[in-house]
């Protein structure tokens, strides 16, 4: 029952203007409004079906209710970290990313499949609170690095697009599209899964690239997308920052790293020395490195032991790291650095807990109305550079639902004698039957 995996499904580039990719959810059955196009006709792909619902641009939330999504979302980062981080090797992923995207998914869920999701993600606010929640925390993080400079020196760059993809000729619940359209900004574009799957994964790839600034490439495989695809959420975050305290180009040098198994490599090491937040505690060190602006920063954790200190990682260990942080005059040397990471959540999702939402028994009736959907594949892909100047890093999200008990493609060739019957649908009745054995006469 298992699908490769796949990551978004997106329209023409003609019709992904910001206005389309921000505002307004899609629907088979819902007020239509045209698209770039002028196209808005639910069976035929290429079109932008929106939602009457306006995405909410300053939702009226408590701050307890972001304060209390951050921590749940923290204690999920840390967790998911426990299960990707058990391979060794260089590790990067956006855990809002993994969120996002699957709070989009949450939305449809309902009974047993809704309550594990719940408890895998975090997820402490009850719905009607917690998606508000992250489109209050989506809009503050907009708000992030205004005048404040980019690792390129294009200025900083922090930007987050939800997209909804589904099926042509596919009817999906009107409250679930209007709860994507107004705290997630996701509209939904039909596109057909079944009869053109690559031209679909050129699209879909193409997107994720464009809203990356092209760091985030052939997020899907050739063959990822299945007929059976119904329906996909995608999540695609970018980020650019300068350091508040860059390092000086003609100061980097070769140096030492050590590896986990003892042998060391020669990488560039960056040095420098600023007023910065150090701290220190049992088996490790800590640094906290900001961005131009003030705004957002960079924690580095310095372990003496790496799997011991990952083993004991969680939400109250990494308090622990941040509440030891102070202002101290530092000399620091750390090495350049530049990487993708790419993941299947499915595995680690189901030891957090929320196995239903991949079986045939997941209950997503909150999407169609009807049921008969599961979450086929959750891929992640991630990209960060670190240098003198600052820091850049990608990363996307997708979430693919299918049919449940979906049959594989189907060929047959009646190039043999067959029977026919012409029966009556609603009685069952027989009304001719033949059989064709030479069908030149």
């Amino acid at each position: 029952m298992r699908r490769p995996p796949i990551s978004a499904i997106l329209l023409p580039f003609s019709l992904m203007s910001a206005g389309c990719t921000s505002d307004g959810a899609a629907a088979a059955q819902p007020s239509p409004q045209p698209s770039a196009s002028g196209c808005r006709d639910p069976d035929t792909a290429g079109c932008v079906i929106a939602s009457d619902k306006p995405r909410i641009r300053e939702p009226d939330v408590p701050q307890a209710d972001v304060k209390e999504l951050v921590a749940g979302n923290t204690a999920f980062a840390l967790e998911l970290y426990r299960r990707v981080g058990a391979e060794p090797g260089n590790l990067f992923y956006s855990p809002y990313s993994v969120s996002s995207a699957l709070a989009m998914t949450y939305a449809g869920a309902r009974g047993e499949t809704a309550e594990q999701m719940a408890r895998a993600l975090r997820f402490t606010l009850p719905e009607q609170r917690l998606h508000p929640a992250f489109n209050a925390l989506d809009q503050a993080l907009a708000r992030r690095g205004e005048g404040a400079e980019g690792q390129d020196g294009k200025g900083f760059r922090l930007k987050v697009a939800n997209a909804l993809w589904g099926q042509v000729g596919s009817s999906f619940a009107r409250p679930f599209l209007d709860v994507l359209a107004e705290s997630y900004g996701a509209g939904l574009r039909v596109v057909d899964f079944a009869q053109a799957p690559e031209e679909a994964r050129r699209i879909i790839n193409g997107w994720v690239a464009e809203r990356t600034e092209g760091r985030i490439k052939d997020i899907l495989p050739e063959g990822a997308i299945q007929p059976a695809t119904r329906l996909v959420l995608t999540n695609a975050i970018y980020f650019n920052a300068a350091w508040q305290f860059p390092f000086k180009e003609e100061a980097t040098a070769p140096g030492d790293f050590t590896l986990a198994d003892g042998a060391t490599v020669s990488v560039p090491m960056m040095t420098g020395n600023a007023q910065v937040r150090y701290g220190e505690g049992e088996g490790y060190e800590a640094l906290e490195m900001p961005y131009e602006g003030g705004e957002l920063s960079m924690v580095l954790v310095l372990p003496s032991e790496l799997g011991g200190f990952e083993a004991g990682l969680d939400r109250e260990r990494l308090d622990g790291v941040l509440a030891s942080l102070g202002s101290r005059s530092v000399t620091m040397t750390l090495p350049r650095f530049k990487f993708a990471s790419t993941l299947d959540l499915v595995q680690p999702l189901t030891e957090l807990g929320m196995p239903i939402a991949f079986s045939g028994l997941a209950d997503f009736s909150g999407m169609n109305g009807q049921g008969g959907l599961f979450i086929s594949d959750v891929l992640h892909k991630a990209f960060v550079s670190v240098n003198e100047a600052g820091t850049e890093a990608a990363a996307a999200t997708g979430v693919v639902i299918g049919e449940t008990s979906a049959p594989e493609p189907a060929i047959i060739h009646f190039d043999r004698p067959f029977l026919f019957f012409i029966r009556d649908h609603a009685t069952g009745a027989i009304l001719f039957v033949g059989r064709v054995a030479n069908p030149s006469g």
